[in-house]
C-alpha cells in the first residue's frame, strides 16, 4: 500500500509525493492542476505531464529540500526514521521549506496551520542554538515542521518588531538563523563581511545582521523567498512565498552531487540553465558571471550548485518572472587554512583557485558563451571595486577587520596576476 503526502505549491494543491510499495519515492501532478491554465510546473526538472516521476526523476527536487551529511543522521535518529528515506523525512518536517512548496498528510488541508509562532526570550534561543548540533532544525519538538537545505546547523525564524519566534506547523518564516561553529573561529563574522561587501559592490545579495542571545552570536539572514503584502488596508501584514529551488534541483541532481568533481553542475551547466530560462537573460547571466568572480576573489570555494537558485516571483500568470536568486551562504572559506583549497565548480578547467589566471577566466567565458575580453577585464574592475568598498566600510569586530585585510590581500594579488 502507497503512503502519500499532498504536495502544495503556494496554496493550490497540485500534486502527491507517494512511497510505493517498494520503498521508492515517486510523485505525480494532480488532474486537476493539469488542467489548470494557470499551472507551472514544481522544478524546471519536472515539467507538466500526466505520467507518473520515478525515483530517480524526482530525487533531486524532493530530496533536495531537506538538509545533508552528518544533520540529516542526526534528525533521522532523532525522528526514529532511516537517513535515506527522503519521504519519511519530509513527512516529519516538510512543513516549512524553502520557496513556496509544503507536504502535509494526505487530506489534512492547509488552512488551519498557517500564522501560529513562539516567540522566544534571548534565554531560550541561546539555549535552542547551543541544542542546534544535538537536534539540527528542532525537528522532533512539538510544533515544528522546519526543512532547509544544507549541512551548516541553522534554523527559520519569524522576525517582528525586533521579536524573534519559531514559526509553528506550516507558518511561513522571515529569516534563516545561524548560530556560531565553535570550529571554524568567527564564521559568523566572516559571512556577515563577505555578504556585506556583496550588497556593497552593488550585487544583489540577502540582507544580513549579526546578533546575539546571551553570549552566542547568530547570523540572521532575511528571506528572499518571502515577500510581506498587505492582507487589507490598515490591516496586519501577510507573508506570501516565492518559489525558488537551486541550481542542482533545477537540473535533478542529487544534494549528495552537488559538486562538480562528484557529478554535480558546472559552471558551463549553470549558465546555460539560466540563459535558458530567466525571463530577463542579459541581467541574470551578468549577475552570475559577478557572482562566480566575487567568490573567486574572496575565496569561497564552496560555491557549488546548491548556493545559486531561481526565484520564480508571482503568482498570477501576468505577473510571473523567472529570475536569479539573490546570493546567499557566501563567506571566505580561504580564509581558514584547514579548509579544502579545491573550488566546488572548475574555472576554465581548473579547480584549484590560487592557480588560476586570466587565460582559464577566458576558457570559461568561451564555454559559459560570454564575451572573454568583458569576462576577463571583469575580474580586475571587480577587485578594484571591491579594494575601494573594503577601505570605505568602518569594520570593527577584530575577526571581521582579518578578513577583510585577506579579501584585500587577494584582490592585490589578482589585479597583478591579471595584467600579466
Amino acid at each position: 500500500m502507497e503512503r502519500k503526502l499532498d504536495v502544495y505549491l503556494h496554496r493550490n494543491l497540485i500534486g502527491k509525493l507517494a512511497q510505493n510499495r517498494h520503498g521508492d519515492m515517486v510523485f505525480n501532478y494532480s488532474e486537476s492542476w493539469l488542467a489548470n491554465a494557470s499551472a507551472i510546473p514544481l522544478s524546471q526538472s519536472l515539467p507538466l505531464r500526466k505520467e507518473r516521476f520515478s525515483r530517480r526523476e524526482c530525487r533531486g527536487f524532493f530530496a533536495g529540500i531537506l538538509p545533508e551529511e552528518s544533520n540529516r543522521k542526526v534528525i533521522a535518529k532523532n525522528l526514529g526514521i532511516s537517513a535515506r528515506n527522503d519521504f519519511a523525512m519530509l513527512e516529519q518536517i516538510g512543513g516549512e521549506c524553502a520557496g513556496a512548496v509544503t507536504f502535509l498528510t494526505e487530506g489534512q488541508g492547509l488552512t488551519a496551520l498557517e500564522d501560529n509562532y513562539r516567540p522566544l526570550t534571548p534565554g531560550e534561543l541561546a539555549r535552542l542554538l547551543k541544542e542546534l548540533p544535538r537536534r539540527p532544525l528542532l525537528a522532533g519538538e512539538r510544533g515544528i515542521r522546519l526543512s532547509l537545505a544544507g549541512a551548516q546547523d541553522k534554523i527559520v525564524v519569524h522576525v517582528a518588531n525586533g521579536q524573534i519566534s519559531l514559526p509553528l506547523g506550516g507558518s511561513p518564516s522571515t529569516h534563516v538563523l545561524k548560530p556560531a561553529i565553535e570550529r571554524f573561529e568567527g564564521l559568523v563574522f566572516n559571512e556577515a563581511v563577505c555578504m556585506k561587501l556583496a550588497r556593497a559592490i552593488g550585487l544583489k545579495a540577502a540582507k544580513t545582521e549579526i546578533g546575539c542571545a546571551n553570549g552566542v552570536d547568530f547570523l540572521l539572514v532575511e528571506r528572499y523567498d518571502r515577500t510581506v503584502v498587505p492582507r487589507f488596508p490598515g490591516g496586519p501584514d501577510n507573508l506570501r512565498r516565492e518559489h525558488q529551488e537551486d541550481l542542482c534541483q533545477a537540473l535533478g541532481i542529487d544534494s549528495e552531487h552537488k559538486y562538480q568533481a562528484e557529478g554535480g553542475p558546472s559552471l558551463k551547466q549553470c549558465f546555460a540553465l539560466v540563459r535558458q530560462v530567466s525571463t530577463f537573460p542579459v541581467i541574470d547571466l551578468q549577475a552570475l558571471l559577478d557572482a562566480v568572480i566575487f567568490n573567486f576573489l574572496i575565496g569561497n570555494n564552496d560555491a557549488h550548485g546548491k548556493n545559486f537558485s531561481l526565484l520564480y516571483s508571482g503568482e498570477q500568470p501576468s505577473e510571473r518572472a523567472t529570475s536569479l536568486a539573490p546570493l546567499y551562504d557566501v563567506l571566505s572559506t580561504a580564509y581558514y587554512p584547514d579548509l579544502d583549497k579545491k573550488m566546488a565548480m572548475k574555472i576554465g578547467g581548473e579547480y584549484l583557485g590560487d592557480i588560476v589566471r586570466g587565460k582559464h577566466f577566458e576558457k570559461f567565458a568561451e564555454e559559459a558563451g560570454l564575451a572573454t575580453p568583458m569576462v576577463r577585464q571583469r575580474v580586475s574592475e571587480l577587485a578594484e571595486i571591491i579594494l575601494k568598498k573594503t577601505n570605505e566600510v568602518k569594520w570593527e569586530h577584530p575577526v571581521v577587520l582579518a578578513v577583510a585585510k585577506f579579501i584585500q590581500d587577494r584582490c592585490e594579488r589578482r589585479i597583478k596576476e591579471f595584467k600579466i
